[in-house]
């Protein structure tokens, strides 16, 4: 089976920025040679994203023999295309927000917010370049990982070539890890591929503004983005095939997220199917279709936001025994693939496309694949998730509708951001604390929580339930005043009133009495 690797297509704008210049020194040098295999490793990982580098470093510490393949830039999705630029744009839009609800405070700026769309991705680029050391080539050196660039294609159960232009060199490997992670799927719709679109790997090339930008789909990477944009300037619409944006959130946590993004600015075109593009007289035309009737929209960019798709092509998984489908390789709950030296983690295999989710798999196979004894399991993890529009949503376990799709009682507990102290001196209450109880008990099964920083409260809740412990532990904490997160002990503090039933109200009244 023959293959040919592509020249690598970097999502830089302009090579010569010196930032841009710093971060492919570091994850894409220019003047790298690959190594000369020399005996079989312990661990062959392809992909060097977040699942990739945990399972190659940490490997490596341990004291195992490994490589690490990568044909393109080094950190994945995270440091090049996703969290790292997404979350050094988003704070300067916040920014902007703010100064623009200082009138309701008493701060009055005069004359117009500017915003040099320039300089804030300029910024970005700087702060990627210096995240970009903690994901470099040197640094795998350094941890004793040997680096191969170029394409990775199974040849066998236990072999696998490294392609890189003419150059080929088989890799033997004891155990494999395949950490490829995903892409932006893009949908089928006529004439896409003639007007142009962005995704997230080609937004943070702008280098202006877009006057008016359009977003398909309403999911994490939509929402944040469009919440960003309309903020910057951009005359956002975005177009969502559902009634609500994040159909995987809470409903009510969405609305409130919608609500916010709407006074912002941004234009919902809900229930809507993009039927076909097409070029106009002054941008891209999208023409689409709402309660049945035809309809169009003319913009100047495109941003398509409509999930992952799991990057498995060229690994020639047949030739390893690997199973795979469209939601990526197949494995079992040890995160082990149909193969047994060979695992997979991260993206390409997981349900929840998430940095965290990809660090904490690979861990996993950590343990699995290279030591004996008693295998993790990947469900045994608590997985928590933050949306990082404003207000964010954090969520952790259970929602009610997925307790419900799986026949679980559960009590909920919610209190509001407009009652506690702090979300009113911040003039940030249009949210709340959502926490879901196995019923008859204090054990959490699961929590929503919409704040401003939502993303930090949700990590006590998260510890709360890997521990063990319960909402009347959590009612015995003292909370610093005041703090967003003292919604979270209000709730523990309405489930001890709970506890308080009629019958032990009218003991401690007698005891009062008797006391008196």
């Amino acid at each position: 089976m023959q293959h040919s690797i592509p020249n690598p297509q970097s999502p830089l704008p302009d090579s010569q920025d010196a930032a841009n210049a710093e971060l492919l020194r570091n994850v894409y040098p220019a003047d790298w040679t690959n190594p000369t295999p020399t005996g079989r490793y312990n661990l062959v990982v392809i992909g060097g994203g977040t699942a990739g580098l945990v399972g190659a470093i940490g490997g490596a510490g341990l004291g195992a023999k490994v490589a690490l393949i990568e044909k393109g830039l080094v950190g994945g999705d995270c440091l090049n295309w996703g969290c790292v630029p997404s979350k050094s744009v988003i704070r300067p839009a916040r920014i902007i927000s703010e100064i623009r609800r200082g009138r309701e405070m008493g701060v009055h700026v005069r004359g117009e917010v500017e915003v040099d769309f320039g300089r804030v991705m300029g910024r970005m680029r700087q702060i990627r370049a210096a995240i970009s050391h903690d994901d470099s080539v040197e640094r795998l050196r350094r941890e004793g990982v040997e680096f191969y660039r170029g394409l990775a294609c199974f040849t066998g159960p236990d072999t696998v070539e490294v392609i890189d232009g003419e150059e080929r060199r088989t890799l033997t490997f004891a155990r494999a890890l395949i950490a490829t992670g995903s892409k932006a799927a893009i949908p089928a719709i006529q004439g896409i591929e003639e007007i142009g679109y962005l995704t997230n790997e080609t937004l943070f090339q702008l280098t202006e503004l877009p006057r008016r930008l359009a977003v398909i789909g309403g999911g994490p990477i939509g929402a944040e983005m469009a919440h960003a944009f309309v903020r910057l300037g951009s005359e956002l619409s975005v177009f969502v095939r559902s009634a609500q944006i994040l159909p995987r959130e809470d409903g009510d946590a969405a609305a409130i997220v919608q609500r916010a993004m709407m006074s912002d600015g941004v234009n919902f075109h809900f229930q809507s199917a993009v039927k076909r593009f097409s070029q106009g007289a002054a941008g891209k035309v999208i023409h689409y279709e709402q309660a049945g009737v035809e309809k169009s929209l003319e913009v100047d960019a495109i941003l398509v936001a409509v999930g992952r798709a799991p990057n498995v092509t060229d690994l020639n998984l047949e030739a390893a025994g690997i199973d795979y489908n469209e939601g990526g390789v197949i494995t079992d709950d040890t995160l082990r693939t149909t193969n047994p030296n060979v695992y997979a983690s991260g993206d390409v295999a997981q349900k929840y496309h998430f940095t965290h989710v990809a660090d904490a798999t690979s861990r996993i196979v950590l343990q699995n694949a290279l030591f004996p004894g008693p295998r993790k399991k990947a469900s045994n993890l608590v997985i928590p998730w933050s949306t990082f529009t404003a207000p964010e949503i954090a969520h952790v376990g259970l929602s009610e509708r997925e307790a419900r799709e799986k026949g679980i009682a559960v009590n909920t507990l919610i209190h509001p951001l407009s009652h506690v102290d702090r979300g009113r001196t911040d003039g940030h209450t249009d949210g709340f604390v959502k926490i879901h109880l196995k019923p008859g008990t204090d054990q959490i099964l699961g929590a929503t929580i919409v704040a401003n920083e939502a993303g930090e409260m949700i990590n006590q809740i998260t510890q709360a339930m890997v521990a063990g412990v319960g909402l009347r532990a959590i009612a015995v904490m003292i909370f610093p005043y005041p703090v967003q997160s003292e919604a979270i002990k209000k709730i523990a503090d309405k489930y001890n009133r709970t506890r308080l039933t009629p019958v032990v109200k009218k003991l401690f009244q007698w005891w009062f009495r008797w006391r008196r």
